[in-house]
């Protein structure tokens, strides 16, 4: 495809009017100023248009689209406890399946090129995002609550099958990561083993990290002190690339912590503002200099997946628990919402409209009354657009999405079957 004399989002996000942006296979293969003599096959009008790269969920749960509006007014630990983890015990592979689906239809739709998912089943997971034509990272999350050995685990089977037979298909659009829950959903046995098992497999990891407070103040009585942050280090859980999810309560020496390791920390503006979990200061994690990237969370903690929402939630919430305006600016709050995200999932040829990078991008109109007057085009993208407004979504040089029609995905038919699993399982309970 050729997009043709359209405002390009470009690798310093910078906006760049009227350029070609030529893509061949799977990569951005030309940008421009002058129309390219190579042909590129179908030419897209770029007026009025905006071409960016797209949007990395760093953080979520897909197949929980199932429990979208089903615990509302709770706080975490009575959500989990009452309504998700009784209905998760009913799940079905064919549920999450349909579940999965549902939630890459909702991520195209969106701009979401590409997920980094935590969860279990995660065969069904990888075969409805296979179909979806996405991108994810899927780590089946590991919990223990009676001390069994991790190699007695059977979601240590799981995720060892998981990453021998699932890491890579797609033609690399899938790729397995190992996960740790949390602190609080296993022992310190656990932990250890699984961070010895993923570094010997030389996969990454995510995990959830001082997401509430009176989770973060347990794990310091628990562990003589420590805080999640300190605890997970040594077990060895960030001696791998990884995401640490939240980090909302995160204190003292655990920004030298996660800085010295490298962690990418997923922040949710949306679901910790529903859940009252708390303000992440995201403000302070850039200036330590740890890398941060945007997640969803689930949609059934969110409820939705519109991403632009949370890339504005995350500059607005910055400023405001720092009481500064100034602390992050709409570039710092797009990077993270796209190239971080691809950094983090170690997809270190996405997320940037680069010659040569893979061609994961999206199309925002420039022409709705929200988008004018133009004084500055990045400050209308954070704040001004809505995800609604995402006209076209590619992966790898594929349109997934273009003006309400999907290539991949038969809306109905998922709407339809994700409303009768859903059906299913409150039968039982």
């Amino acid at each position: 495809m050729l997009f043709s004399k359209i405002a390009v989002l470009d690798e310093h996000f910078d906006v760049r009017e009227d350029l070609y942006v030529g893509v061949q296979g799977r990569t951005i293969d030309y940008i421009g100023k002058e129309k390219p003599e190579k042909d590129y096959g179908e030419v897209y009008d770029g007026a009025d248009r905006l071409l960016m790269p797209g949007f990395v969920n760093a953080h979520a749960h897909s197949p929980m689209a199932l429990m979208r509006g089903y615990g509302e007014n709770m706080t975490l630990q009575h959500w989990l406890n009452d309504r998700i983890f009784p209905f998760e015990a009913k799940l079905t592979s064919e549920a999450v399946y349909w579940g999965t689906l549902l939630c890459m239809a909702e991520s195209i739709r969106f701009g979401i090129v590409s997920t980094s998912d935590m969860y279990y089943f995660v065969e069904d997971m990888a075969r409805a995002v296979a179909d979806s034509g996405a991108k994810n990272n899927i780590s089946r999350s590991i919990t223990n609550f009676d001390g069994t050995p991790f190699d007695k685990l059977a979601s240590a089977d799981e995720l060892k099958k998981a990453v021998r037979d699932l890491n890579g298909a797609a033609d690399g659009r899938i790729r397995m990561e190992a996960s740790l829950h949390a602190e609080y959903t296993s022992d310190e046995a656990t932990a250890r083993d699984l961070a010895a098992w993923t570094k010997e497999a030389g996969v990454r990891m995510h995990v959830h990290v001082s997401e509430t407070r009176a989770e973060h103040e347990e794990c310091k009585a628990r562990h003589q002190g420590k805080t999640p942050v300190e605890y997970l280090a040594d077990c060895g859980i960030f001696d791998v690339p990884a995401i640490a999810a939240h980090c909302v309560w995160i204190e003292g020496n655990d920004y030298a912590i996660l800085r010295e390791k490298g962690v990418t920390v997923a922040t949710n503006p949306t679901s910790n503002l529903k859940l009252a979990s708390g303000i992440c200061d995201s403000a302070r994690i850039l200036k330590e200099g740890i890398p941060l990237a945007i997640g969803t969370d689930s949609v059934a903690s969110n409820n939705s997946l519109n991403f632009l929402e949370e890339v504005k939630l995350l500059a607005m919430l910055a400023k405001t628990r720092a009481q500064d305006p100034t602390v992050m600016s709409p570039r710092e709050a797009l990077y993270a919402a796209t190239r971080a995200g691809a950094l983090a999932q170690g997809r270190t040829d996405c997320g940037l409209v680069k010659k040569g990078m893979r061609a994961d991008l999206i199309v925002l109109p420039t022409d709705p009354v929200n988008m004018h007057p133009v004084h500055d085009q990045v400050n209308n993208i954070v704040y001004s657009a809505s995800g609604s407004d995402v006209c076209l979504t590619m992966v790898d040089g594929r349109v997934l999405y273009k003006d309400g029609e999907y290539a991949t995905i038969d809306v109905n038919e998922t709407v339809r079957k994700t409303e009768e699993a859903a059906r299913k399982i409150l039968a039982q309970l």
